[in-house]
């Protein structure tokens, strides 16, 4: 039985809710606050549990937060390969101001603990055929493309936050890359998507692209097979977490065989109802 393995950050979230965002020189008050449990890999953990499939996380958090596994574990999700370090959990300041756009400040904390010896351990348990889903807010991401392509993994990508170290990972080793229009400048140097995806597409030949476009939808593109697919229409209140919300879906739909076009369209909707909610994983729709 294929299994999926989600080797990402673990995050608090302390989230206020503003009017809007806060100027250089300038102190504001908030509307509401709260904490929450998120990080781009925790979030796409929740959602491909609540779309119905069998999750394996990978990560390190505090010692002192076990709330944070007590929580995980409610949401299915496996917490076997997660660490109990001396580092504070990785964390995110997140303002939401009135149109639900957000604004983020990260620390990575224990998110950047990853060594090569626990990424061995990790990966041991896993085999040929097995789904790795990686982000880009752990350290020693490079290492674990390359050992998790040596045991013949397919590994989904997800290129965030997006930073120059990016540029020397080895995208052809990737199976799915899932990006958005900001990531896909920033690859490809194109601003246009079909520029971009014309570029992306000739520079990773056996990688599939999707091209996530907010709320002009989404675009996949992998050798001759173009599929557009159209956002779902939603009374967004907060944008935090809809594009871990799609790209978890959208992973679940490959181990249950769902064709292209119904696990993308899925995933669109999935990531629509998120938008709904405030919050990360809290966020996040369970499947009916």
């Amino acid at each position: 039985m294929m299994k999926i393995l989600n080797f990402g950050s673990i995050n608090k979230d302390f989230i206020y809710s503003v009017n809007d965002f806060v100027n250089p020189g300038e102190t504001i008050s908030s509307i509401k606050y709260n904490i929450k449990i998120g990080g781009k890999g925790l979030n796409q953990s929740v959602a491909i549990s609540k779309a119905g499939q069998k999750i394996y996380h990978a990560g390190i958090i505090n010692i002192d937060d076990t709330f944070i596994l007590d929580k995980l574990k409610k949401w299915n999700i496996n917490c076997e390969n997660i660490l109990l370090g001396d580092n504070p959990t990785g964390h995110a300041i997140i303002q939401v101001d009135k149109k639900g756009e957000n604004s983020i400040i990260i620390h990575g904390g224990a998110n950047d603990d990853i060594d090569i010896k626990f990424i061995e351990s990790v990966l041991s348990k896993f085999n040929s055929g097995d789904i790795l889903v990686l982000q880009n807010e752990i350290n020693n991401i490079k290492e674990i493309i390359k050992r998790a392509h040596h045991k013949k993994m397919k590994i989904v990508f997800n290129p965030a936050p997006f930073d120059k170290e990016i540029l020397s990972y080895d995208l052809n080793k990737i199976s799915t890359l899932i990006l958005n229009q900001t990531e896909g400048e920033a690859l490809s140097k194109e601003k246009k998507p079909d520029n971009i995806l014309k570029v992306l597409n000739s520079k990773f030949k056996n990688t599939e692209i999707i091209l996530t476009l907010g709320e002009k939808g989404s675009i996949y593109s992998f050798k001759d097979q173009l599929l557009k697919i159209e956002a779902h229409r939603a009374d967004t209140v907060d944008t935090t977490g809809a594009g871990d919300t799609f790209i978890g879906y959208y992973v679940a739909g490959l181990i249950s065989g769902m064709n292209k076009k119904e696990n993308l369209n899925r995933a669109s909707e999935a990531a629509a109802i998120a938008t709904t909610k405030i919050g990360g994983a809290e966020s996040i729709p369970k499947i009916n």
